[in-house]
């Protein structure tokens, strides 16, 4: 199991962030009108809970007047004063508990449907410093805590603001003194909640981290397990997992500590309030000057204070952890694509925009003719070139073959051309016009790329097909797949064009995936195809079935094809033999032979290794026959 990359989570520090949160609360504003329904619900809720001690203190005082007057005592409508508090507080809890059930799942949608746009428009290079883990816990466990700190969390501190609030209000209006005799709490309460604030932030921080690092190697043990079962490797990942997970074990248990600290402290210290009141209160009623109903409206009252104290220090603990989780979020929607399109192009797309924009129609339907790369250089980390001062210039219609041995730059040069990077030097013209000058999108909607490990996406053939022009027909993707020789052994499969590939084509052979992806290339269309090694993974017949699909598709197209079996390129126009980033070959197939030098090297051993294969029975082992 590889290691987890210590750079892919970013390092936070600071207090509470409340600008984050300000942020982070935009994904409530379409849920405006829930927001005001939870606060006047909530109010509603906290009243009628916030009466019942009133009521009591009334009732009490007022049963102990009348018993002293002989009078009699109104019990009927005391009771419906009762009834009627308890119907409201039925209703309004039940009213602000839909409400904020409609705003946690709405948020939660929201915010995981932003967070999946932006990792669709981020670049290739955020993806290379990113683990899968990293980013699955950003899209679930991470959306989901924030989900839930914005929908339920809002409504518990509203709830237990408007409990105090009120409670503070009733209680001053009665006894101002007695009420500053509770709130002899606060003071102590506030220096313990920061100081437990800063170390559960902290903790909180390190939950999230080593939780992203678990899922990341979840990830790798599911899609690594072949490699892990044939190199015998169990024992070891079990153990590299279990450091991990100790991690996760240990920041959990400091966090847990903590927090198990916090509410006891309130609850202490809100007992201590109980008791100074019961001591003032009684002594008052003692003296004759305060009556026992307003004693016992205090003591209640205590209560209601204690509980709202403690359901915020419960939501103040979840807050910590939420930021964490909201700092990650937060960093990966404020990521901007390092290839996106200039502000000059996007004002030159938002003017040609206009409908039926004839300048708009023209630059969609302009044809490629010329594609060249002029002194261009590249690295994927600074100091560590891959190409340098890497020239070429290709005309439409023309087929240009990279070869050489691994490293040497091939499939920089093709992510160069997508746009998947861009150039640290030199540039790439298009029609003569920097591709940096002309929208992505345009240039993207115009290749049809077939890489050596076929991606499928569980569901029918056909979809996966369509899946390069969705709205392509159903004759059309058939016709796609007889181009490319595919259509045969789909329709021999249980439910032909309908049959599930499995997740990522795992119910088809590595042959059969590279068909249907050349497929999927074709019914696009694309001005551009692009094949990178499509052939390196297959069996000697699907590699002249590929072969064969490739003179009819790449006839007349302008193509690249990178390749270690050379004998799939032998009919390009132009082979160029790639090493150390600068081309040290350049020709057809006859000329290279002619000129006896790497490639002519390169095709020899190749050639002599793949007949030896067939003299001893191997048939073209694929090992053997994609060596270079």
């Amino acid at each position: 199991m590889a290691t987890i990359d210590p750079h892919a989570e970013e390092e936070f520090s600071g207090q509470m962030n409340l600008g984050l949160w300000r942020r982070l609360l935009r994904f409530a504003r379409p849920y405006r009108l829930h927001v005001v329904g939870i606060v006047l619900t909530s109010l509603l809720a906290a009243g009628c809970d916030n009466l019942f001690p009133l009521m009591t203190g009334i009732t009490i005082d007022g049963a102990i007047n009348r018993a002293e007057n002989d009078g009699a005592f109104p019990l009927a409508r005391y009771a419906m004063i009762y009834g009627g508090l308890i119907i409201g507080l039925a209703i309004s809890i039940a009213a602000f508990i839909f409400v904020a059930g409609r705003i946690a799942t709405g948020v939660s949608h929201d915010i995981r449907e932003a967070a999946f746009q932006r990792l669709q428009e981020l670049s290739f290079s955020y993806y290379d410093r990113r683990p899968v883990g990293w980013l699955v816990a950003r899209l679930t466990t991470d959306c989901d805590r924030l989900a839930r700190i914005i929908g339920w969390g809002f409504l518990d501190v509203l709830m237990a603001g408007w409990m105090v609030l009120i409670a503070s209000v009733i209680m001053f209006i009665i006894d101002w003194k007695l009420t500053l005799v509770m709130l002899v709490i606060v003071p102590p309460l506030t220096i313990i909640s920061i100081y437990i604030k800063r170390r559960l932030l902290a903790t909180s921080r390190e939950i999230r981290r080593h939780n992203s690092r678990i899922t990341a190697a979840f990830n790798e043990g599911i899609t690594g397990v072949r490699t892990t079962k044939s190199l015998v490797r169990e024992q070891e990942n079990f153990r590299e997992f279990s450091g991990v997970t100790h991690n996760m074990f240990t920041s959990s248990l400091a966090n847990a500590r903590l927090s198990a600290m916090y509410m006891p402290l309130v609850l202490t210290l809100g007992s201590v309030a109980t008791a100074l009141v019961l001591w003032a209160g009684g002594v008052q009623v003692i003296a004759g000057n305060l009556t026992l109903g307003t004693l016992i409206i205090f003591l209640s009252y205590s209560g209601h204070l204690i509980w709202p104290i403690g359901e915020m220090a419960r939501v103040f603990g979840d807050i910590q952890m939420a930021q964490a989780a909201a700092e990650r979020v937060m960093d990966l929607l404020d990521t901007e694509p390092e290839i996106r399109d200039s502000a000059e192009v996007l004002e030159a797309v938002a003017a040609m925009t206009v409908a039926g924009s004839a300048a708009a129609r023209g630059e969609e339907q302009e044809r490629i003719e010329t594609i060249e790369f002029r002194n261009v250089s590249f690295a994927y980390a600074h100091g560590k070139p891959v190409l340098q001062d890497f020239s070429m210039t290709v005309r439409s219609g023309e087929t240009i073959a990279l070869a050489g041995p691994t490293g040497g730059g091939k499939t920089t040069i093709i992510s160069l051309l997508c746009r998947f990077y861009e150039p640290t030097a030199g540039e790439i013209l298009i029609n003569g016009l920097d591709y940096r000058q002309r929208p992505l999108h345009w240039l993207q909607s115009k290749l049809g790329v077939v890489l050596q490990s076929p991606h499928l996406f569980g569901g029918p053939v056909r979809e996966n097909i369509r899946y390069g022009r969705l709205d392509a027909t159903d004759e059309e993707v058939e016709q796609a797949a007889r181009l490319v020789n595919a259509h045969e052994f789909i329709v021999g499969l249980d439910q032909g064009y309908e049959t599930d590939v499995g997740e990522s084509g795992g119910r088809l052979s590595t042959g059969q995936r590279q068909l249907i992806s050349l497929a999927r290339a074709v019914v696009a269309d694309p001005q551009i195809l692009i094949m990178d090694e499509a052939t390196s993974s297959v069996d000697t017949r699907t590699e002249q079935l590929i072969q064969s699909a490739m003179e009819t598709v790449l006839s007349g197209r302008t193509s690249f094809v990178i390749a270690h079996r050379l004998s799939t390129i032998r009919s390009a126009d132009r082979i160029l033999i790639i090493d150390g980033g600068r081309i040290i070959e350049s020709g057809n197939h006859h000329e290279l032979i002619q000129s006896r030098g790497r490639y002519y090297d390169l095709y020899t051993t190749q050639f002599t290794r793949q007949h030896e294969d067939r003299i001893i029975g191997l048939g073209g082992n694929e090992d053997a026959a994609g060596a270079s």
